[in-house]
């Protein structure tokens, strides 16, 4: 597999240019692999909305004896499969992805023909002089990250942790790369981030989160009018 990638990324670069052919090879691999990313975005997304009934759910089987946890995983599972959440839909296409993307690692990193040449300011099997494609992997990521949770309705520690660390370990694995492995990297992450404003859009999900907050409070004001309406008449 990673010297049939090399092959590919090979044939996109246009007059030769392997940097062309790193950044179009990554957009068509993100782009086949979109429906298997959507299946766990949304996995995530319904997982999210759930949060609140899983609270009520945790606070109603606090205890600590096996009962307690065999009652709230029961509980859970019912909650999962009545609202359409399966834990194997979220975890298949990770792995399904890491062999397909670590395959086109190791074909920027071990096939020498894919670390020669230049591309705009970089030699492709040096790392970047002037650091501004680690900086981009890092921002990127970063700005991916954000915006996956930007719509949850409940922030853990875990998740602002992983916001801010995963830049960080991106920007410093980055540094010593070559640069055409930051350049996949940089673009991987950008597709990333316009994936997700296209079709996990979190400005979009809150709006229509709160029009719903707004149209219940709305329904559960005209039945209270209602109701004022039916006792005056009595």
């Amino acid at each position: 597999m990673i010297y049939w990638f090399a092959s590919v990324i090979q044939f996109l670069s246009i007059n030769g240019q392997i940097g062309i052919g790193i950044v179009l090879f990554t957009v068509l691999m993100r782009t086949l692999l979109l429906p298997l990313f959507q299946i766990q975005m949304n996995s995530s997304r319904k997982m999210q909305e759930l949060q609140p009934q899983l609270k009520k759910l945790q606070e109603q089987y606090a205890g600590k004896d096996m009962e307690s946890r065999q009652q709230l995983y029961e509980a859970t599972q019912a909650l999962y499969k009545e609202n359409g959440v399966s834990m194997k839909s979220s975890l298949i296409p990770l792995f399904i992805q890491m062999p397909i993307l670590l395959a086109l690692f190791q074909a920027l990193t071990r096939v020498e023909a894919l670390k020669v040449g230049q591309f705009l300011w970089l030699n492709l099997g040096e790392p970047d002089a002037f650091f501004i494609l680690p900086i981009l992997a890092a921002g990127f990521t970063f700005l991916s990250s954000w915006l996956t949770n930007k719509a949850a309705i409940e922030k853990n520690m875990a998740m602002t942790v992983m916001t801010y660390a995963m830049p960080v370990m991106i920007f410093f694995f980055a540094l010593p790369a070559a640069s055409g492995v930051s350049l996949y990297w940089t673009v991987s992450n950008a597709y990333q981030v316009a994936q997700t404003l296209v079709f996990n859009n979190p400005f979009k999900i809150i709006a229509e989160r709160q029009a719903k907050i707004n149209a219940e409070k709305e329904r559960q004001a005209k039945i209270r009018r209602a109701q004022k309406k039916a006792q005056k008449k009595k």
